[in-house]
């Protein structure tokens, strides 16, 4: 598979991040003999460069004028998101903790439970566990203890992680039988005209209206965005999408996003802005208060 050449100056940070996401999503093409050749030379290189990155920065931090420099350099997109992604630069404990739940979710939500991030005070999580999580049965157990340690290992600020009470269970009569507006749930397509392979988009002012909501599709997983890339505002609806990874790109300039959660993967910085979504009866609905 031929990776296309840049076609602007590569000095420019949009046309390598969009290289790199063209470059990996090429190395997901090949065979898996070629596939795992390319894999271990990808990792050799960051291996590398994370080494000489993370000598570089600790000499830097070592001098009260590098130290200065530094934290002016890290104001750039580019050099904030080489950082992050070789982990020399940690994200605050917020977006951590978030990640972190991400990982274990999967094996929560397999033995029927479920777990968010209420919020942190000081060095303590506040959690809220559901279904199988909740009760005192050895499972439930298990699970609370699974949480707890991903939240610990991967956010050594976590000293503490406390439950918050469960939600109720009941749905008020009126949420289920208001109708749809344009400035509360705005009903959607079917779920299953969602296509995994391209975002949906959806008019909020009429077939050709401006606002619009975009729907993406991972798996079994629907999430909803304002239909904006988060750089420069543009529509993100055309962008590509990783079923495997997860991930779109916007179509403008290259910029890559987690489709579950909007969390920028190119810059730190910049965040699709997510909408609460429902599926009722096979129907998906969006909530657009004020817009």
């Amino acid at each position: 598979m031929i990776i296309p050449k840049p076609t602007a100056d590569t000095s420019d940070f949009e046309t390598l991040a969009r290289r790199v996401d063209e470059a990996i999503a090429a190395i997901a093409g090949l065979d898996e003999p070629a596939k795992a050749r390319a894999t271990d030379l990808k990792d050799a290189i960051e291996a590398f460069h994370k080494l000489a990155l993370t000598r570089m920065v600790r000499a830097l931090k070592a001098d009260p004028r590098g130290k200065e420099l530094l934290f002016d350099m890290v104001d750039a997109p580019e050099i904030r998101a080489l950082l992050t992604m070789h982990g020399i630069l940690r994200a605050d404990p917020l977006t951590r903790a978030t990640r972190a739940l991400e990982t274990v979710k999967p094996y929560v939500q397999s033995h029927g439970g479920d777990v968010e991030l209420v919020r942190l005070e000081g060095d303590t999580a506040v959690v809220r566990l559901s279904g199988a999580c909740q009760g005192c049965s050895l499972s439930a157990v298990t699970l609370r203890d699974s949480v707890t340690e991903a939240l610990k290992a991967q956010v050594p600020e976590i000293a503490r992680v406390e439950l918050a009470e469960p939600e109720p269970d009941l749905i008020p009569l009126d949420s289920l039988f208001a109708a749809p507006t344009a400035t509360g749930w705005v009903e959607g397509p079917l779920a299953s005209e969602v296509s995994p392979s391209r975002g949906f988009r959806l008019a909020l002012d009429g077939p050709a209206g401006e606002r619009s909501v975009v729907i993406f599709r991972i798996g079994e997983t629907l999430s909803a965005f304002h239909n904006q890339c988060a750089h420069q505002g543009l529509p993100i609806d055309g962008g590509l999408i990783d079923p495997t990874g997860g991930t779109v790109t916007c179509p403008w300039h290259g910029f890559c996003f987690d489709a579950k959660t909007g969390e920028c993967l190119t810059a730190p910085e910049a965040q699709l802005e997510p909408l609460p979504l429902q599926v009722r009866d096979g129907r998906v609905f969006v909530r657009v208060d004020g817009r």
